[in-house]
């Protein structure tokens, strides 16, 4: 008989989950952060989105870690107020190393050829976006803007990317009002790299496709995924929108490497067949349905 899972209790275990490992992650990840931060942006006056673009918008007047300690510290207030303990205290170590870090990394001195904006732009939003992947990936909050947009997006049943995007696209507007359209302009290329960069990391690269089929030959199809490919298939019901028909959809997943193979194995079963392919960044529970199929 299986154990009963506490429902209730589910969420502390997984947030108290190799814990260890993860603030680690969240370290090194705030670290990478501060120093490319001062490095790429803050030498360059290059904006970035979120608190650190903030603090680059106001650093004629204020430091950029005091701007950051101060978002941070407000970002902290409200999480308290309107997120409760558990996300409150899951976001101190971040809210306090973030402009710890970047204070402490400041007069860091590498030679970065300035005169080529545009490596700056490659390589500081290829870092940043690897700092955030980190950050991402360990399940604890940096504070600052992000918790902001997060409480708002909570409070108002506003969708946290168009949130996120709102903010960033309101920094950017300034950046290029205080610094030129030219570094507004490449502030719209790091913001993408970051983007892309903060999923690899969090999601890691894509090592399997994830194939949903739709065909007349159903049992034909079936029987080379599982007998050629040697590979698990999933059949769901599924009803055609137009015509209401109901017919059996396939789902398999495959190694990136036998994608060709499995794709033009089900076209030459049935050249009509409807496929849709996608990524698929993690897959559990493999060997044990494998297990299964093989009696063991």
């Amino acid at each position: 008989m299986k154990e009963k899972i506490d429902i209730n209790n589910l969420l502390n275990r997984i947030e108290n989950k190799d814990l260890i490992r993860r603030y680690i992650m969240l370290i090194f990840a705030v670290l990478l952060y501060a120093i490319t931060y001062n490095l790429f942006f803050v030498n360059t006056d290059l904006i970035l989105g979120g608190t650190g673009g903030i603090a680059i918008l106001l650093k004629k007047f204020f430091t950029p870690s005091l701007t950051i300690l101060v978002f941070c510290i407000f970002s902290l207030i409200l999480s308290a107020i309107f997120m409760g303990k558990r996300f409150t205290i899951n976001s101190i170590v971040g809210s306090v190393l973030s402009p710890l870090f970047v204070e402490l990394t400041k007069n860091i001195k590498i030679s970065i050829p300035t005169d080529d904006i545009m490596l700056v732009v490659i390589c500081g939003g290829v870092l940043i976006g690897i700092a955030n992947g980190l950050s991402s990936k360990s399940g604890l909050s940096t504070g600052g803007v992000d918790t902001i947009i997060h409480i708002i997006s909570k409070k108002l049943q506003i969708s946290h990317g168009t949130l996120y995007a709102f903010i960033n696209g309101a920094i950017i507007i300034c950046g290029a009002f205080v610094y030129g359209y030219r570094i507004a302009l490449y502030a719209l290329i790091d913001l993408y790299i970051i983007s892309i960069l903060t999923d690899k990391v969090m999601l890691g690269i894509s090592s399997n496709k994830t194939f949903f089929v739709v065909t007349d030959k159903v049992d034909e199809v079936k029987e080379y995924l599982i007998d050629t490919l040697s590979k698990g298939v999933t059949v769901l019901d599924s009803i055609g929108g137009y015509s209401n028909n109901k017919q059996d959809m396939l789902m398999v997943v495959v190694p990136t490497l036998e994608f060709y193979k499995t794709r033009e194995g089900i076209l030459a079963i049935d050249p009509e067949a409807f496929i849709t392919i996608t990524d698929s960044y993690q897959v559990y529970g493999e060997n044990k349905h494998r297990r299964k199929k093989e009696g063991k």
